[in-house]
This record gives structure tokens, C-alpha cells and sequence, in this order.
């Protein structure tokens, strides 16, 4: 019954905010209705078309209006190739985040958070020991039970991640009873919260988010998020290209019923590595082990692929063996009969240090080190892969010595001394005599797609004299 009634009063709650958010927008001094307003009137009896609309019509956290999202706003909008970059990533996992979001009835915004925690990355990894989508640090992957071994980190697993990270923020927002403040504890930790909530009561200060004294990470950070959220409620707007998600199922999870190399099985889905990285990050070894009880994500059109072709496979399945051991012999002697540390064939198997003899047991023998693929990021190749795919640099600024343990950390810079930003207008150009759209495109650094994509166009013949949309909003000479 308590479970019945959190669950009703949480479905209340969200009701009154999703009639409150268009007009409800939070304002700081001196700049109000500086925010777009993102509310919308909705026929829910019509399907959303895609995962985009999904998600604008479960918007329920008040609009932010201060300087910092017309900052972030105009920001993200002068990069709209890194925007689309980020959001194509997002593909791939936005129908099962926003499908979570939704059967917990919490805002859809939250499937925005991962633009500004990793740029939509599975493998961004920051100076602070943060990794995956929602940029879990190992204590916070742990208190939410977030397996992270030699075989397997499960901060980058997009499934357990995001579960996870949905965990975490229904307990913020229970704990801090307000969306801003909620979102300010992922980023800065709500032990920091707390203390900066308690701080301005006792000097007879308000106690709302816009009030109190963070850092300038947490200060910008929720700024961003609105941003996002901006530019995905009306994209056009601001001259940005979001790529079709379909409002369905993209991956599946399936059990594995044997030991199979990480390659081999993206082999048998017929799918690049990339692109099975992409879906599969949290592996850290060169081995998927049935034994661990892992299951291997796949789009649904892979799925029979990779049966079909597992099912007439008649060669060995992975470069690693096994070894059938019986009941005293030393772990050190097998390590030595392989040829492999001993260290190593304990990690593989888990077998405690003090542990010396082995049982009637199937042991792995793990390949040579290095062999294969290994997926656990380094700091600056994962950083780096991060800053190319946001328009952000990569450099996380520390926020504060005593934030609580319990944060995820987002990866982008959110220092407020940059230079300001190009204003979000809307460039034009005008198509002179013998300009194609790709020359078009190439003098804009954008995509012959993209702009038939802003500019409504059934074909690619132009018209001289005509004007065409142009993502971004910086001039160009």
C-alpha cells in the first residue's frame, strides 16, 4: 500500500507540473521571458511521431529563464553539426530512456541529461573517474549497484546506466522535493546542496536553486540542460538538423549461452565494430564470458543476422580456452602450464588471493594480455573522443572539495568566462547562377542533407535568386 500511494502522489505531482511548466518558468533578476517557452498544446490521442516529439510532450520541469540559457542556448545553436552529432549518438538509445522515463512518470527532459553529462558518448570518461552516458563515478556506480570488475564496467552499459541513473534522480527529487534542486545535486552532490541550502536559511536568504551559492559547473549546468531542451522543442528555430529516431524499439538484449570473442560477435550480427561498440562499451575484455552472465545489446534487424550465423559457425568461438581443473591442483601451477601470470587466471576466474588450490572446476584461460580488443577508455582518448563530439572542451573544472561522494560528474567544461556567444539568428543565403547544393553546402561546412532538411526541399535543383536556411549562426566571410 505505501508503494500504491507514493506512486499516486508522485503521478499528482507530475499532473500539476505538466500544467504548470509553460507559465511557471523560473526567471532570475533582471531577465525575465528570456527563455523560449517551451509549452506546447498537444492532441495525446494522436501517437508521437518520433522519440523528438516523445519527448517534448512529457516536458514537466519549468522553463529556466536567466542570462546563462540565452548563453548556452546561442551556443549550442551556433554549433549545429556537433549538436547533430550528439543527437545521432542519442539515437540509439533515446526510444529505451525515454520509455523508462515514462513508465516511471518523471519529466522527459532527463533524457536530455546525457548531451550535457557525456555528449551522448557510452565511453566518455573524465578526470574524475566518470564514465558512461550518465557519468557515474565508481562509488556512486556502486551505491547503485553498477557492477564494475575485470570483465565488465557497468556505468557504460546503456541499459544499467540508465536504470541507474534514473534510480538515483527519483531519489534526488524525492530527497530535495524540486527538479532544479535535484539536478544541481547530480552534478554537485546533494550532501553540497544541503549545505548551501542550510547556509542561506541561516543568513535569512531564500533557499530556491537561483539563490544559492554553487559552483560554476553546478551554476551552468542546469542552464545547458534548458538549452537542450530549447532547441529540441523547436529545432528550426535555431537552424539545427535533429535526426529521425523512430518511436520504437532500436536494440534488444540477448542472453549468451556461450563464451564468444567481443570481435566474433559483432562479425556474426554483420555489424562494423564501431557500431557494436557502440551498443556493447561496457566489456573490458576481449571475451564476452557466459559464465558472467552478460548479455550482448543488438539493433533488432541484427538479431536474426547474428543467430543464423552463430548456429552455422564451425569454427572455435573465442582465442581464450578452458580447462577442465581437478579438486588440489596449485592455481600458480595452471598459470604456468598456460603460460599466463598467475594473476591474471585468478581475475578471469575470480578466485580469491588467499584461495591456493583449485576444486573440480572449468577454470578460463585468459589469451595474452593486450590480445584483442580492450574497452576500458584511457583519460585522454576517451576525453578527447568526448571534446570532438561536443562542442565543449573536454576539461572538467573541479567544483568543490567536500561535494558528496555520491555524484556522477558530468564531463564538459562549464567555466562562465568564455566568450559570449554568437546570437541565435538565423543565416540566409542566396543562391547565385551555376551554385549547387553540395558547393553550398561545403562553403558552409554543413551537409547537402542538412540543408534540404531545413529548407523543406523535394530536390536538390535551385533556383538562382532563391535564399536558403543555413545552420548555425555565426557569419561567415
Amino acid at each position: 500500500m505505501p508503494n500504491i500511494q507514493a506512486l499516486f502522489t508522485r503521478l499528482v505531482t507530475l499532473a500539476c507540473v505538466l500544467l504548470l511548466a509553460g507559465c511557471a518558468g523560473m526567471s532570475g533578476s533582471g531577465n525575465r521571458g528570456g527563455a523560449q517557452d517551451t509549452s506546447l498544446t498537444i492532441d495525446l490521442t494522436v501517437p508521437a511521431p518520433d522519440a523528438w516529439e516523445r519527448i517534448r510532450r512529457g516536458y514537466a520541469i519549468p522553463n529556466l529563464n536567466t542570462p546563462l540559457v540565452d548563453k548556452w542556448t546561442a551556443y549550442y545553436a551556433a554549433h549545429p553539426e556537433s549538436m547533430n552529432r550528439m543527437a545521432n549518438r542519442a539515437g540509439k538509445y533515446l526510444y529505451y530512456i525515454v520509455e523508462e522515463i515514462n513508465r516511471r512518470g518523471l519529466p522527459t527532459e532527463l533524457a536530455l541529461l546525457p548531451f550535457v553529462e557525456s555528449a551522448y558518448n557510452p565511453i566518455a570518461y573524465s578526470h574524475a573517474n566518470a564514465s558512461g552516458l550518465w557519468q557515474f563515478i565508481p562509488s556512486t556506480g556502486t551505491q547503485f549497484k553498477l557492477k564494475q570488475d575485470w570483465w565488465h564496467d557497468q556505468r557504460r552499459d546503456p541499459i544499467a546506466s540508465t536504470n541507474a541513473a534514473l534510480d538515483y534522480l527519483e531519489y534526488l527529487f524525492e530527497f530535495q522535493g524540486d527538479w532544479y534542486l535535484a539536478l544541481a545535486s547530480y552534478n554537485w552532490g546533494e550532501g553540497a546542496v544541503q549545505r548551501a541550502v542550510k547556509q542561506n536559511a541561516a543568513a535569512g536568504k531564500p533557499t530556491d536553486y537561483l539563490s544559492l551559492n554553487m559552483p560554476a559547473e553546478t551554476r551552468n549546468y542546469l542552464p545547458k540542460l534548458q538549452a537542450i531542451k530549447n532547441i529540441v522543442a523547436d529545432p528550426k528555430k535555431y537552424s539545427v538538423v535533429l535526426p529521425d529516431v523512430d518511436n520504437s524499439p532500436y536494440f534488444v538484449a540477448i542472453k549468451k549461452t556461450v563464451n564468444i570473442d567481443y570481435t566474433l560477435a559483432a562479425k556474426f550480427a554483420e555489424m562494423p565494430l564501431e557500431d557494436f561498440q557502440a551498443l556493447n562499451p561496457s566489456f573490458n575484455q576481449p571475451v564476452i564470458s557466459v559464465k558472467e552472465n552478460h548479455s550482448i545489446i543488438l539493433p533488432r534487424d541484427r538479431v536474426a543476422i547474428y543467430n543464423k550465423n552463430l548456429a552455422q559457425y564451425r569454427g572455435d568461438l573465442t582465442s581464450w580456452q578452458t580447462y577442465e581443473a581437478k579438486e588440489g591442483e596449485s592455481i600458480s601451477a595452471i598459470a604456468s602450464k598456460f603460460g599466463v601470470p598467475e594473476s591474471r587466471l585468478r581475475q578471469a576466474n575470480r578466485i580469491p588471493s588467499n584461495v591456493r588450490l583449485a576444486s573440480d572446476e572449468t577454470l578460463i584461460i585468459p589469451g595474452p594480455s593486450g590480445e584483442g580488443i580492450r574497452l576500458n577508455p584511457a583519460d585522454k582518448t576517451s576525453l578527447a573522443q568526448a571534446g570532438r563530439a561536443s562542442p565543449e572542451t573536454s576539461r572538467r573544472t573541479t567544483t568543490s572539495s567536500n561535494r558528496a561522494t555520491a555524484r556522477p560528474a558530468s564531463v564538459t567544461s562549464t567555466t562562465t568566462t568564455s566568450a559570449a556567444p554568437a546570437r541565435a539568428t538565423v543565416r540566409t543565403h542566396t543562391v547565385r547562377s551555376g551554385e549547387t547544393l553540395s558547393s553550398i553546402a561545403q562553403q558552409y561546412g554543413t551537409t547537402a542533407a542538412s540543408l534540404r532538411a531545413l529548407n523543406n526541399l523535394k530536390s536538390d535543383t535551385l533556383r538562382a535568386g532563391a535564399k536558403l536556411r543555413v545552420p548555425g549562426t555565426s557569419n561567415r566571410s
